[in-house]
C-alpha cells in the first residue's frame, strides 16, 4: 500500500504510526477481534486506529507492542505521532523545548501544562473546541506526554511564574482543583523545578493577557513563544528575544519566593478543606 502523503508531500509521523499498525496485523495475520482479545481495548476503537481516525493513547499502543513483540517501536512512533494533535504551530517550538536546558515560563490565566494533572487538563480541554470523548482523550494524553520533558537526567531547569489569577481561578471540581493544588507542591521540590507566584499587589505589567515561555539550548541560543488564548507566535529574533527575557525577569523580581509561594499554596489548601464539605474532596 502507498504511503499517504500530507500537503506538503512529506509522510507524517501519524501516518507512519498507522500504517505500521496495519502492515503488522497483515504480518501476523491477526483479527481485530484477536486484537480485543489480546489488548481487552474496544473492537472498534482498534478499527478507529488501524484507520488513522484515532491517535490513540500511550498505552494502548504499549498494549499493542506487547502484541506485536516490537518493544517499543508503536509507543515510540506514538510520541512522534502526538506532536500533531497540537497544530503546525506548536511544532517548531515542541521540538527545541525537548532540546533546551532552561526553560521559563509565565502563566498568566491556567496552571502551565507542563505541570497539569490529568484531571485539570481534562476541564480545561472541555472548554475549548466541540469534540467527542474519544478525541478528548488523545488530547489529555498528548498533553500528558509532554511532561516527560521534565523527567530524566537530562531534565532542564524549569522556574514557572504563575500569576495570582491563576490560583483564584479554580476548577469547578472541588476534588479536581485539591489535587491540582498538591500537585504543584510535589513539583516544587523537585530539584529542577522552581514555582513562584505573582501577586496582584505586583501592579501592571507588559505580559498582562498572555503567557511567555524563554528557552535556553544548547547552542546557547534562546528562543521565546508568545501565547494568547487563540493564538501563538515562536519568536527567534534575539533582540526581541531579549526583550521579552527583560520583561520575565521585572516579573521574577516581583513574585513571591518560592518557599513563600509554596506558604500560599499551602494556604489555600487549608482554607479549602476547612470550606469544602470532605464528601466533595
Amino acid at each position: 500500500m502507498p504511503k499517504r502523503k500530507s500537503e506538503s508531500g512529506e509522510t507524517s509521523a501519524r501516518q507512519m504510526l498507522h500504517e505500521t499498525f496495519r502492515k503488522l496485523r497483515e504480518q501476523r495475520g491477526l483479527t481485530l477481534d484477536d486484537l480485543h482479545d489480546e489488548t481487552t481495548y474496544d473492537r472498534s476503537y482498534l478499527h478507529k486506529l488501524l484507520h488513522g481516525t484515532r491517535l490513540g493513547s500511550p498505552e494502548v499502543w504499549t498494549a499493542l507492542d506487547g502484541v506485536f513483540g516490537t518493544g517499543e517501536q508503536l509507543r515510540q512512533l506514538w510520541e512522534l505521532a502526538r506532536d500533531d494533535a497540537f497544530g503546525s504551530r506548536y511544532k517548531r517550538f515542541m521540538q527545541l523545548e525537548r532540546e533546551a536546558t532552561v526553560r521559563y515560563e509565565y502563566a498568566c490565566s491556567t496552571i502551565p501544562g507542563l505541570l497539569q494533572t490529568r484531571a485539570y487538563a481534562r476541564e480545561v480541554l472541555e472548554h475549548g473546541r466541540p469534540r467527542d470523548a474519544a478525541e478528548l482523550q488523545e488530547d489529555v494524553d498528548a498533553r500528558m506526554g509532554r511532561q516527560s520533558v521534565l523527567e530524566g537526567e537530562d531534565a532542564p531547569f524549569f522556574r514557572a511564574v504563575l500569576d495570582e489569577a491563576v490560583f483564584r481561578r479554580p476548577a469547578a471540581q472541588p476534588a479536581v482543583w485539591l489535587e491540582q493544588l498538591e500537585a504543584l507542591l510535589e513539583w516544587q521540590q523537585r530539584t529542577n523545578v522552581t514555582i513562584e507566584m505573582l501577586p496582584f499587589s505586583a501592579g501592571l505589567h507588559d505580559l498582562m493577557g498572555g503567557s511567555l515561555t524563554v528557552l535556553w539550548l544548547p547552542s546557547g541560543k534562546s528562543v521565546a513563544y508568545l501565547e494568547g488564548s487563540k493564538s501563538g507566535e515562536l519568536v527567534e529574533d534575539w533582540a526581541r528575544v531579549d526583550e521579552l527575557r527583560l520583561s520575565y525577569d521585572v516579573l521574577r523580581d516581583r513574585s513571591l519566593s518560592p518557599e513563600q509561594t509554596t506558604q500560599f499554596i499551602e494556604q489555600l489548601i487549608k482554607e479549602m478543606r476547612a470550606c469544602v464539605p470532605s464528601d466533595l474532596i
